[in-house]
């Protein structure tokens, strides 16, 4: 028997590929952690090739922790070389089959990884540092790793486990040794804003405690600050789907004026008890702009700035989409600008009001206004600035992903186009400038469709 150690895929390759010119078999093998191998002289090593397939399987494989995952490599490593060639074709065989189990939990692993991480800020550093501890199942870390400096490549921040910890400062993504939990920072602001955010995605009416603990198990409680919360949601979810139940006759409509009279419908908007928004609110945020408007933009809902205020897109998202507009030859003074929801949902963060999603009850039950701003003014085209804006106008199933930039024949408008809202620029982080030139593209088109519409007219 020769004894093998062998630390990760390098170093296993390269003893594998020594042990095949020695035609040694998978059964004359132990495999072992360690870092020194005493290997028989082998032959050369030319001529011998092995599928791609394999390879990238094998990669994977590697990152997990069970220690046999060296000896099956082995054996269908072996197995291939020597006259099987199609052996990975073969779903139901045994060796086949116990590799492709170890890739699906080195899979499965390193998705529960990005979801579950969580960064917690370092006190009074400076520059300011995040660090993150996490527990994975498998040798993930510095696989994932990569992923982060790409998702959080504008913060610096540490992952720290117990069996390698990964750093990124900005340029350089680097790794180190193992840490413990004791070791790893406690609480901090940011995790009553994961909390506050969990809340509020919450939906007591599609609860599924097995499918839940499944996608999110127990294990990682510890790490993830919004699970504090799931025992109070799940106690209140009966109670909860009752009033959602209650809510699904909330409409606008009854404070609406039988008027297309754009003048009328303002004066009325601020009666408005259509849905809860207006209780924390400081006002309804109604459109504005010309009357006989031959473009209508719509958002999602008025921002801190705006319902200060009371006028719309004025807050920073507004004063992007004006630079935009300048930028694309589209005259704001000639388009009218409104929000498929006219209060604004927020939730408190200290002295701040964050921006909260409005739900579907609210975007429904505000889309009479909209629908009344259209009536009255009847645009030559509605141009839907996010998500939210598309989906109350076109439905659920409207997806700006594939979506973006066509335009549709609509009931309100001769026809409809998507893009995406600015505030999805400012928090684009390091790509801000990829996604303005898009959104840049995008008003260039509309503006050009415009165009064409008021000749034909």
């Amino acid at each position: 028997m020769i004894t093998v150690p062998v630390t990760d895929y390098d170093s296993w390759r390269a003893a594998a590929i020594q042990l095949l010119a020695a035609g040694k078999s998978p059964n004359e093998i132990v495999w072992q952690a360690g870092l020194f191998a005493d290997l028989p002289e082998s032959g050369p090593t030319t001529g011998l090739t092995v599928p791609r397939a394999f390879i990238e399987l094998a990669k994977v494989v590697a990152l997990h922790r069970d220690v046999s995952r060296w000896f099956v490599l082995y054996r269908v490593l072996y197995r291939i070389v020597n006259g099987e060639r199609d052996l990975l074709k073969i779903d139901i065989d045994d060796d086949v089959r116990e590799l492709r189990l170890m890739e699906k939990a080195v899979s499965r692993d390193m998705h529960k990884m990005k979801a579950f991480v969580r960064f917690r800020r370092i006190p009074d550093s400076e520059p300011e540092v995040f660090v993150a501890w996490y527990r994975p199942d498998h040798y993930i870390t510095e696989a994932v790793a990569p992923w982060f400096s790409r998702r959080f490549g504008s913060m610096r921040w540490s992952i720290l486990t117990p069996d390698r910890s990964a750093h990124w400062d900005l340029e350089t993504l680097s790794f180190g040794p193992g840490v413990p939990r004791s070791e790893a920072p406690g609480d901090d602001v940011l995790e009553d804003l994961w909390r506050d955010y969990y809340r509020s995605i919450f939906n007591p009416a599609r609860v599924k405690i097995k499918a839940m603990r499944a996608e999110m198990p127990v294990r990682h409680w510890a790490t993830l600050p919004e699970t504090r919360v799931i025992p109070d949601l799940l106690a209140q979810a009966d109670t909860r789907v009752v009033q959602m139940a209650k809510t699904q006759k909330m409409s606008a409509l009854p404070f609406i004026p039988a008027t297309r009279n754009l003048g009328e419908l303002r004066a009325a908007a601020p009666g408005c008890r259509g849905c809860d928004l207006y209780e924390r609110a400081t006002q309804i945020v109604f459109g504005e702009g010309p009357k006989d408007a031959k473009v209508v933009m719509v958002g999602e809902q008025p921002g801190d700035e705006e319902d200060v205020k009371g006028h719309p897109f004025i807050g920073p998202a507004g004063r992007l989409l004006s630079k935009a507009m300048h930028e694309t030859g589209l005259e704001r003074e000639k388009i009218y600008v409104t929000n498929a929801v006219k209060h604004f949902k927020w939730i408190e963060r200290g002295k701040r009001r964050i921006h909260a999603k409005p739900s579907g009850i609210e975007i429904s039950a505000c889309r009479p206004w909209l629908e009344a701003e259209l009536a009255s003014i009847e645009p030559e085209l509605v141009v839907c600035l996010g998500a939210t804006a598309a989906q109350s106008l076109m439905g659920r199933d409207f997806r700006i992903t594939t979506e973006r930039g066509k335009f549709f024949p609509h009931r309100w408008a001769k026809e409809l186009v998507a893009t995406i809202h600015p505030s999805a620029i400012l928090r684009a982080q390091d790509r801000v400038e990829e996604e303005y030139g898009l959104f840049l593209k995008d008003l260039r088109i509309i503006a050009a469709r415009l165009r064409e519409l008021e000749k034909a007219s």
